[in-house]
């Protein structure tokens, strides 16, 4: 994909984020890995609602600026995350709701209730809350990546990866999916909770080709 095809598809990605009310105008960040020695990635203060691919902001693999924008908070720890995480070109950050409800407590999200989310998610890893846009942070968040595809950040967000956008994006929507799941499972349903068990996620994790030894 050429440069600017790459920008234009950030943007879209970004403006289905907050269409679909899984993140606030002035939040979340997006960022693809170009040509393995460069990073696409969202700038800081614009309407995620009308992003154009001509925003997306060029940064070199130490986070110096190629292009003229103002880079987002989190560029270290998109950063991090890429130095970690070999295998991945794509790294999606936001804010859904009820996603977001559960890093605000010490509840886990359910990724086990149905064979689809725990196919394309495994087990979520949570990262401690650090403040925003430091590198203890970035360290962090980067650490919990090298395990886990969904990363749950305490009293922040959800930051999910893929080796592509669409891949990163779709696994923060499972990952919400999910929370809204677990929320019904455990309320209304609580009683009649039947999740799968090791046997059946054992098989998922053949079938998905992952190895939870």
């Amino acid at each position: 994909m050429k440069l600017n095809a790459c920008r234009e598809e950030i943007a879209c990605f970004m403006r289905r984020l907050y269409e679909q009310g899984l993140t606030t105008t002035s939040g979340g960040n997006l960022s693809v890995r170009f040509a393995r020695n460069k990073i696409l990635i969202t700038p800081s203060g614009s309407d995620k609602g009308r992003m154009k691919g001509s925003e997306i902001g060029v940064m070199d693999m130490e986070g110096n600026p190629i292009s003229k924008f103002k880079p987002s908070i989190e560029g270290s720890m998109h950063m991090m995350i890429y130095r970690a995480r070999p295998d991945i070109d794509a790294i999606v950050h936001a804010h859904p709701v009820v996603a977001s409800a559960f890093a605000a407590t010490d509840a886990k999200i359910n990724c086990s209730l149905i064979a689809e989310s725990y196919a394309v998610l495994g087990e979520p890893a949570y990262a401690p809350y650090l403040l925003m846009g430091t590198r203890k942070l970035a360290e962090a968040v980067a650490e919990s990546a090298k395990s886990a595809n969904c990363v749950v950040m305490k009293n922040h967000g959800i930051l999910t990866v893929g080796k592509t956008l669409l891949e990163a994006f779709d696994r923060l929507e499972v990952l919400e999916t999910s929370a809204k799941m677990t929320l019904i499972a455990d309320g209304f349903l609580k009683d009649r909770k039947r999740p799968l068990n090791k046997t059946d996620m054992a098989d998922i994790d053949r079938l998905m080709r992952r190895n939870r030894s």
